[in-house]
């Protein structure tokens, strides 16, 4: 039997490889950018989808969107360090830079980057809440404080992001190591989508837990990238 610390160690370093290997192709994104008047919104990969189906059905051909990787959700510690880089190599490039995270586990890093750069980000502590309303994601915590949430994209990635993003698929032992507190699975659906709701469901079956759906659409982001435009 692994300890559970070395268990740890083990997909952690794993992640980190992994993001530094993207980081990589990432270094010239900015220079390679002509200046522009637009609005850059450096935002989380697992909100692509939402945000460039937010932008083609309003027609904000003002708004340009550079996507860093979903998995450094996986190492929230290093979230605001690749978004500093960001916007140190693209704030000369834009009229504008918006930040399409929520504080994502970074316990405050983000926030600390509002200032320094004169950006603004999405609202709330993560994608969780902007998408299901502060009270209704209070109310949903209280009930069931070891709630485990997913996405549309979280749906879709939980092979690649979780299963062997966090390297459960080599080392079945570390299910309980990271899901041993959690009682119910969350599926807050931005789309009402039958096929997205079953492999949720097998989700929660995989993992132990109670299964539990709402429809929360866009949510808050589109207000949020709406205010963008109402701006200019």
């Amino acid at each position: 039997m692994i300890p559970e610390k070395k268990l740890r160690r083990r997909g952690r370093k794993y992640q980190l490889e992994k993001i530094k290997k993207q980081a990589l192709h990432q270094d010239m994104w900015a220079e390679r950018q002509d200046p522009s008047d637009k609005i850059l919104i450096l935002a989380c990969g697992a909100l692509s989808k939402e945000i460039s189906a937010l932008i083609r059905l309003n027609g904000w051909t003002h708004l340009k969107t550079r996507y860093l990787p979903a998995i450094l959700h996986n190492t929230p510690e290093i979230i605001a360090e690749q978004l500093r880089f960001n916007l140190q190599s693209a704030q000369a490039k834009f009229s504008r830079i918006f930040i399409g995270y929520a504080d994502c586990g970074t316990g405050g890093e983000i926030d600390s980057l509002l200032d320094e750069f004169g950006v603004q980000r999405l609202p709330g502590a993560h994608c969780y809440e902007f998408y299901s309303g502060n009270q209704s994601f209070a109310g949903m915590m209280d009930e069931e404080p070891g709630s485990f949430f997913l996405t549309d994209f979280l749906v879709e990635a939980f092979e690649k992001l979780v299963w062997q993003g966090m390297k459960i698929d080599q080392y079945p032992e570390l299910l309980q190591v990271y899901f041993k507190h959690y009682k119910k699975l969350v599926y807050l659906g931005q789309t009402e989508n039958s096929k997205l709701q079953t492999q949720a469901k097998e989700i929660a079956r995989r993992l132990g837990l109670i299964y539990e759906y709402h429809f929360t659409g866009f949510g808050k982001l589109e207000p949020a990238l709406s205010a963008l435009s109402s701006e200019e």
